[in-house]
């Protein structure tokens, strides 16, 4: 099933450029987050602009993870795009696309998202790892870790040890 919702240039060339690394000045500019919404005339999957997080916004947290689901809205629907940095053997970057779909959103919501995931995910190509975020225990850490590998491959995940 298809919810006919159009996913917007911005979207694509966000992608597009989160997953395309850079070196210099630039680095701080590029997305740690990206959050993407459907748009209030549920005709298209836009760039939530008001949640988004760059490099550039997370440098310095404390806690990176915790600043980046809090930046989910409880009642509402999102897609994101989360550029993770974690350690197995090796320092590794991968981008993880996360459909949250809180267990407070309207079922009207969560079905419009649902329907239009296939179609999001079809214009982010080379995508290695999905999380599904309904409620307050998959938003931990140890959720994240699984879908990267698990406990004895992954050692550190945003610096933070897990």
């Amino acid at each position: 099933m298809t919810s006919g919702v159009a996913i917007s240039d911005e979207v694509v060339n966000l992608y597009n450029s989160i997953k395309v690394r850079h070196q210099g000045a630039e680095e701080k500019e590029r997305f740690k987050l990206l959050i993407m919404r459907i748009s209030d005339d549920q005709k298209g999957i836009i760039v939530d602009h008001e949640n988004c997080l760059r490099n550039k916004d997370v440098e310095n947290e404390a806690d990176i993870f915790q600043t980046i689901i809090n930046k989910l809205p409880p009642k509402e629907c999102r897609y994101a795009l989360y550029d993770c940095t974690y350690v197995g053997n090796s320092l590794m970057e991968d981008l993880v696309f996360i459909m949250w779909a809180p267990e407070d959103a309207s079922m009207r919501s969560k079905m419009v998202y649902s329907s239009s995931k296939a179609a999001l995910k079809s214009k982010m190509p080379g995508l290695k790892f999905e999380w599904q975020v309904n409620d307050c225990a998959d938003k931990q850490v140890s959720c994240l870790v699984e879908k990267l590998g698990g406990r004895g491959k992954v050692k550190t995940v945003e610096g933070k040890s897990v």
